[in-house]
């Protein structure tokens, strides 16, 4: 399928929802005064309902602690109230003189994530810990413990999402690219796995930093020194794929909205608003909001397709490529046939509707006509070139190996194209009688269509019958008591089967779907007259005009035996009932078409129904047809 790929700026599916996504932003706003200072002002983190803004300052030349102002950071908060954030508080329960940061918050706002540094010496710990809300205060939090975690350098940081189960952490550790790189662990059942790396569509030689991942847990937001953008640090978000956390589609960036010149970081969003930190206006960072915009109309959906017919010389490989335009991926296709695939092959002709539903609900629909086309003119004489005619040793009509070469030739000829038909005419030499003869040349006809029969799809295509000695290659005159002077080799080149292709639907000459006829026993004698009916006789000259048994004139060979294929078996009173019911069950010696015959199911559809990659079925087989 070729698709038109088309991209709003800026799209950012939250939740993979529709009314979710996002088609730009407005220009950035500062928070006010009640959140930003002159102090640096990071990590923006809200309750469910966005009532509270909990933040991380650092820098505050306000400290209490003179010693520590420059290098103590700790957690503020802040009440929305009209529409508008208040003069910030710090959370004093949960700083101390060491880092102090809100990672993450439950969804129901009990359970507060925050950096753990709370196990009274500096650096002993680095990871993460939780809070559990007691009334109206926090409690002293507990660490958590995530197996193999081990963090080296002093800048590192977390999100835990708000159902609790996913943690995403920037640091150095194993297989880091460069910096800090992004690594997850997920939560089951209340242990912590150990952290995997995310992967080096994400990851960079530079560093990555400040992870937030949608409530929907499909779109992750991170900062990025080492993908390029507007400045020095910049957003980014990339959507997982196929429900893998190490398998994400290539970063893009947030765009000059949200990304500036210069650091860019600590990505948020509450309710229809982004919260991001940025220095774009001074020397430290603060917090910075803008509006979601929805995003403008999606372009109309436009859906063609581009068939490639049934070819009737090769099976039913029509096919059906469909190209999209237009709307927002990703797409559903629906077929009238119940695929729903992009494109679909291997069909019959007939009528085939699909209908292409885009994310935003757009549907298209595109009726298509499977054609058969018509036949190819086939050069039937430059299909038989390399086809030499078969020889039949002195009055048998058994398949000798030379002769199956031959053969298997044609047998390739016909699966090759499986709707011409071929007439087999079927010769002797000029000894034995005329009448005696006629019965062998018909006995070769049989051989040689059976042997075909077998290896063939529709095996009703062979027609022919035997000529017995009155198309002579070589004429030998043996009436009445002349002896033939003719070689034994010119004798050979008159006991033969020729072929002839004729294109489908061509009138039958001659048929060969019955068993060989056993030969009666013939005694040393003359010829006799042509024509006479006593050639007939149980005292009928051999092709050689001496003794010949009824077992030398019949094949020892298998293909020289009555054919296992009939196309005479009539419908039985028990398939009757069966076809009524919806089946049918295969009598010895029916072939496919015989089924089809019997049961008015054509073969494509018997084919099809069964799953059947050939015409041979075993007697017993019980064939559904519907």
């Amino acid at each position: 399928m070729k698709k038109s790929l088309f991209l709003l700026t800026g799209i950012i599916g939250f939740n993979l929802q529709v009314d979710a996504q996002i088609g730009n932003f407005s220009d950035p706003v500062r928070l006010g005064s009640g959140v930003n200072t002159e102090a640096e002002e990071t990590m923006p983190v809200f309750s469910k309902d966005s009532t509270i803004l909990y933040f991380s300052r650092i820098f505050d030349p306000t400290h209490k602690d003179k010693e520590a102002k420059f290098n103590d950071q700790e957690i503020w908060f802040s009440l929305r109230e009209n529409g508008e954030y208040t003069t910030a508080k710090p959370l004093t329960e949960l700083n101390n003189k060491y880092n102090n940061a809100v990672v993450g918050l439950s969804k129901d706002g009990t359970s507060m994530y925050v950096l753990d540094s709370y196990e009274g010496k500096k650096d002993l710990v680095k990871g993460c810990a939780v809070s559990k809300q007691k009334g109206k205060a926090w409690e002293k939090p507990v660490h958590i413990d995530v197996p193999t975690l081990d963090i080296n350098g002093d800048f590192y940081g977390f999100h835990i999402d708000e159902s609790e189960t996913v943690m995403i952490i920037s640091y150095e550790g194993p297989n880091t690219m460069g910096g800090e790189d992004l690594y997850v662990s997920t939560n089951s059942g209340g242990v912590w796995s150990a952290p995997i790396h995310m992967g080096s569509v994400i990851n960079t030689p530079s560093y990555e930093i400040s992870p937030f991942l949608s409530n929907s847990l499909d779109t992750l937001f991170f900062a990025s020194n080492g993908l390029g953008g507007e400045g020095d640090v910049d957003i980014f978000y990339s959507i997982r794929q196929n429900g893998s956390w190490t398998d994400w589609s290539t970063p893009v960036n947030l765009g000059p909205k949200i990304n500036s010149p210069k650091y860019d970081a600590f990505f948020s969003y509450s309710a229809n608003k982004v919260y991001w930190a940025s220095n774009r206006e001074g020397e430290r960072a603060d917090i910075y909001y803008a509006n979601i915009l929805p995003p403008p109309p999606p372009p109309p959906l436009n859906v063609t397709a581009a068939t490639k017919d049934v070819t009737v010389y090769k099976g039913t490989d029509g096919s059906i490529d469909i190209t999209i335009e237009g709307g927002v991926g990703p797409y559903t296709v629906t077929w009238s046939n119940g695929a729903t695939t992009e494109d679909i092959d291997h069909l019959p002709k007939g009528t085939y509707t699909v209908i292409v539903t885009d994310a935003t609900g757009q549907t298209a629909e595109v009726i298509v006509e499977m054609k058969e086309p018509a036949a190819p003119v086939i050069d039937l004489n430059a299909l038989l070139k390399d086809v030499k005619p078969i020889y039949f040793d002195l009055g048998k009509y058994n398949i000798r190996k030379d002769a199956s070469k031959e053969l298997d030739k044609v047998v390739k000829i016909m699966n090759d194209n499986p709707t011409l038909e071929i007439e087999l005419q079927s010769h002797t030499d000029c000894q034995a009688s005329y009448e005696y003869n006629m019965i062998l040349s018909d006995n070769r006809a049989k051989a040689s269509a059976a042997y075909i029969k077998e290896r063939i799809t529709n095996p009703e295509r062979i027609s022919g019958k035997g000529y017995g000695e009155s198309q002579l290659k070589v004429d030998c005159p043996c009436e009445g008591d002349v002896k033939s002077k003719c070689t034994d080799k010119e004798h050979q080149l008159n006991r033969r089967t020729e072929f002839i292709l004729r294109p489908e639907g061509s009138s039958k000459d001659g048929d060969v779907t019955g068993h060989p006829i056993v030969m009666t026993t013939p005694v040393k004698g003359s010829k006799g007259n042509k024509g006479s009916k006593t050639g007939t006789s149980s005292s009928t000259p051999s092709e050689s005009g001496t003794s010949s048994s009824s077992s030398s004139s019949s094949s020892s060979s298998t293909t020289g035996a009555p054919s296992k294929f009939r196309s005479d078996i009539p419908l039985t009173d028990e398939n009757k009932a069966n076809i009524a019911n919806g089946f049918y069950i295969v009598n010895e010696g029916e072939t496919l078409y015989r089924v089809s015959v019997n049961s008015k199911v054509s073969l494509v559809e018997l084919r099809r129904i069964n799953n059947l990659t050939s015409n041979s079925i075993k007697p017993g087989t019980k064939l559904l047809l519907k």
